[in-house]
């Protein structure tokens, strides 16, 4: 074992425990890893900055955006509101009518904008109709997270295993051009993901997953807990509202008491309670520490909406919620996500590739012209800024820097893994295990297995992107120490980084729906321990058969 392999080793040791114990922001965390491995000379500046150029991360950054102007447009709260029951709903009724259009939603939507769009709405639906709204807002997490993994833009993770993969394919053309031997990547003509790769496996986790939770889930959840009003009975002021809301991540607050930081002075709001992990802080909650899983019980007047947009992941408001745009722009925006989807699906088509490469006008005019879905997202982005969709002076607000930044460094601690050696270490073991069953067909199945397992646990333990991260130079190596398509073990850590589903902490959805609905730790391991199961038992048995290996 190589000086590099064990300087990389403790990098990501000191990672994973930084990101455990949270001691910063996952992004300074992953930063601090890329300037130590930059220190001792495993990569160079290059590649230390080549992720934060990557058009897999700015295509993420610009789908915030896009994100912003169909949240904002309201066409999405009517869809679902006219498909949930006004009378006689059951728990079950409910779910087979709400979770597959959420399902499907997400799949072209980034989930974190569903949820915070969705949950106020469902649980204000469910105590009209008496339901308790514990057994929906899990699900609804759960159902976006599945919807995600079935297409290249559902989720973020997928953006940026994509442009790793948009990277590799890059180096590996420019060491051919300087004498080099093709790499794995160009043996099988890979450069990226088209939108529906994803789809031949990710339709049928989507399938067994919305069965188990429309029919099964409400078993493993708990009934209403009601301790959020029990803790906030005071008498609202004359014109003031009692809102619920998630801290979200650029809440100037975090690490501070109510004392140190003056709520009312900022937003013009009263703190009236603080929950943190489903349960009401006692105690005198003005000196306790804000962090970005709590969420705040506030009475503030109509103003304090104005700052939705900037420091929390959602407000819960008694009352309907009444969309912001007419209904022409609403449906305009519609439109506008719709020719996105199609324009990027057409663009990768073959047929499509080969008419661009060989048409004369093209190359002799527009020889750089490509029609991928970075390409539709830039169109998108500018049209629903000219035509106001987001607010162009404020776009800056809406980008969630933290994980733009930790995808950035994610870029450069892969590359460290695959210079060092460490990469092709880790995955001698994994391959290694196939000695168990030698002789038998079950090989690749276990090799599978072990690679969802090593990324599963990572994203239930740290993020989501940064379990990526870790994960894609090791399905690298394995695909080709093996010599095979390296397609299916992307696609099945694609799988396993977003199948957060048994902590609270392995996705910010499972957080946003944590605080509104009053959930434990232990409700997240007992409804989503069965939700890993199925995505991981049908991702090991799907992939070989659908990918022929």
């Amino acid at each position: 074992m190589t000086f590099s392999i064990i300087y990389v080793a403790l990098c990501l040791l000191f990672m994973l425990i930084a990101l455990m114990r949270e001691c910063l922001r996952p992004g300074l965390i992953l930063f601090t890893a890329v300037v130590l491995l930059l220190v001792a000379g495993i990569i160079n500046t290059e590649e230390a900055l080549k992720g934060f150029s990557n058009k897999g991360m700015i295509t993420v950054a610009l789908l915030y955006l896009v994100s912003e102007g169909v949240r904002k447009s309201g066409i999405l709260e009517r869809i679902v509101f006219r498909m949930l029951p006004q009378k006689n709903a059951t728990i079950t009724s409910a779910g087979f009518r709400f979770y597959p259009i959420v399902t499907f939603i997400s799949a072209f939507f980034n989930n974190t904008p569903v949820v915070v769009i969705f949950a106020p709405m469902i649980k204000n639906w469910a105590r009209k109709m008496k339901l308790p709204p514990t057994k929906f807002l899990i699900p609804l997490s759960y159902a976006t997270v599945i919807g995600g993994i079935c297409t290249l833009i559902g989720t973020t993770t997928n953006l940026v295993l994509h442009g790793m993969l948009l990277q590799e394919a890059n180096d590996e053309a420019v060491a051919v051009e300087e004498g080099g031997a093709p790499g794995i990547l160009m043996k099988y003509g890979i450069d990226g993901m088209s939108m529906f790769e994803l789809t031949k496996v990710g339709i049928f986790i989507a399938i067994a997953g919305l069965i188990y939770l429309i029919f099964f889930s409400r078993y493993f959840l708990p009934d209403e807990r009601r301790s959020e009003e029990e803790a906030a009975e005071q008498d609202l002021a004359p014109g003031m509202t009692r809102h619920e809301v998630v801290l979200g991540n650029r809440f100037p607050g975090l690490g501070k008491t109510l004392h140190e930081f003056d709520f009312y002075r900022h937003y013009g709001a009263h703190v009236r309670a603080i929950s943190r992990g489903g349960r009401i802080l006692e105690g005198d909650f003005m000196n306790m520490r804000l962090t970005h899983e709590d969420t705040l019980i506030i009475d503030a007047d109509d103003s304090f909406m104005k700052a939705w947009g900037e420091v929390f992941w959602m407000i819960n408001r008694v009352g309907d919620y009444e969309p912001p745009m007419g209904k022409k722009k609403r449906w305009f925006a519609l439109i506008l996500l719709i020719l996105m989807i199609i324009g990027a699906t057409v663009g990768e088509l073959e047929p499509v590739k080969q008419y661009l490469a060989q048409s004369e006008f093209v190359q002799a005019h527009m020889p750089g012209l490509k029609l991928d879905m970075f390409f539709f997202v830039c169109i998108t982005v500018i049209i629903m800024a000219w035509t106001r969709m987001f607010s162009p002076r404020k776009y800056t607000k809406f980008f969630s820097w933290d994980v733009l930044i930790t995808i950035a460094c994610a870029f450069a601690i892969s590359t460290a893994m695959t210079k060092s050696g460490f990469a092709d270490f880790i995955a001698g073991y994994i391959i290694s295990l196939t000695d168990i069953v030698k002789g038998t067909d079950y090989g690749i199945y276990i090799i599978l297995a072990a690679l969802f397992l090593i990324t599963n646990i990572f994203t239930e333990l740290i993020t989501n992107n940064a379990a990526a991260a870790l994960a894609f130079p090791l399905a690298l190596s394995v695909s080709e120490k093996l010599g095979a398509d390296p397609m299916p073990f992307i696609v099945c850590i694609c799988f396993a980084a977003s199948s957060a589903f048994s902590t609270p902490i392995g996705y910010q959805t499972n957080l946003i729906v944590q605080g509104i609905g009053g959930y434990r730790f232990a409700d997240f391991v007992k409804v989503g321990l069965p939700m890993n199961i199925i995505v991981f038992t049908l991702s090991v048995l799907l992939i070989p058969i659908i990918y022929n290996m």
